[in-house]
């Protein structure tokens, strides 16, 4: 099957800052693919890269199939919606959602009802006549979805598109994007520097860190096996044993990636001293200090909790210390 995206040794400098650095990457039809990385990674540059905003320095782009390196934006299969939803506050709802069929030149008729179709598609009946002011911040953002959605583009790229709501309402919109996605069976490309965010919606994800993709794989891949210690490190909370700790443990000369919820208490070949605590509601985080090397405990609700200054043993079953022989990170 042909890929959605297709990326080869793709580059974008400004000066001498490499934001992304000779990338390799395939993205297939109909998935959910997210690209995740703190500010400044590179995962923002290769979206706009995607719509044609940006041209690269060095290497090719592929849509399904064929080469659009130097396509303009408009000559692209693709539509974002954009952080901050760029709604124009002086048109209605449907207007904005309508805008691009305008510009295309559809009829009237039929741009009102393609407007109304999205607008039900995101769960908005009888919203087109309301101003983007009227809405709230979750409405307003199922406009900008539908107002991409409305040109029925074969790749869908989300710029951080939650980061403007709060928590619960963020949780409840990772959902209908999800739904939303299978429904349409069109590939997803999804920015976001949350860690959560991308593993609980990702198919697939792609780590990027200093203009470099660091690994591609599922969210269980990612997180349970870590090929870097940046990856072990940002995807979620890690605990990155040095080479050293990891010889004496197993005799293996590299670093290891070890879960704070894989640890238990009570037996193993680690010993130190409690250092610090805190409660997080569902369990408290401990940190253990064995030799210098601080090591972060999750004990769930209910877990007996060691008090600081306690000395303990740390264990863990087999395979939960993941050997990161690949590391380069």
């Amino acid at each position: 099957m042909t890929a959605a995206i297709s990326f080869k040794g793709l580059s974008r400098h400004f000066g001498d800052v490499r934001a992304v650095d000779s990338v390799d990457l395939e993205i297939g039809a109909g998935e959910f693919f997210v690209l995740l990385g703190p500010s400044g990674s590179g995962k923002t540059t290769c979206l706009r890269l995607i719509a044609g905003f940006e041209r690269p320095t060095a290497g090719r782009i592929w849509i399904f199939g064929e080469d659009a390196t130097a396509a303009p934006p408009y000559r692209r299969p693709v539509n974002t919606v954009f952080q901050d939803y760029a709604l124009f506050p002086h048109l209605n709802v449907r207007d904005n959602v309508a805008y691009g069929l305008m510009v295309r030149g559809d009829a009237k008729a039929a741009r009102r009802k393609s407007a109304d179709e999205a607008l039900a598609l995101v769960a908005l009946d009888g919203f087109g006549d309301r101003k983007p002011s009227e809405l709230s911040g979750g409405q307003r953002q199922r406009v900008a979805l539908a107002r991409a959605l409305v040109m029925q583009p074969k790749v869908l790229l989300l710029d951080e598109p939650l980061g403007a709501l709060d928590l619960k309402l963020r949780e409840q919109m990772q959902g209908e994007l999800k739904t939303l996605q299978r429904q349409l069976g069109i590939a997803f490309v999804f920015v976001t520097h949350d860690q959560g965010e991308a593993l609980s919606m990702g198919d697939r994800v792609a780590v990027f860190d200093k203009g470099r993709i660091q690994q591609v794989g599922s969210p269980e891949d990612v997180y349970d096996r870590p090929e870097t210690p940046f990856v072990a490190d940002f995807v979620g909370a890690s605990n990155v044993l040095s080479a050293d700790m990891v010889h004496d443990l197993v005799g293996r000369n590299a670093p290891a990636s070890l879960r704070p919820e894989a640890i238990r208490i009570g037996f193993g070949p680690l010993a130190g001293v409690v250092h610090a605590r805190a409660f997080l509601g569902s369990a408290t985080r401990i940190e253990v200090d064995c030799d210098g090397q601080k090591l972060k405990v999750l004990i769930p609700k209910g877990g007996e909790v060691p008090q600081m200054g306690d000395s303990v043993t740390l264990g863990w079953s087999e395979g939960a210390l993941h050997i990161m022989d690949s590391a380069n990170g």
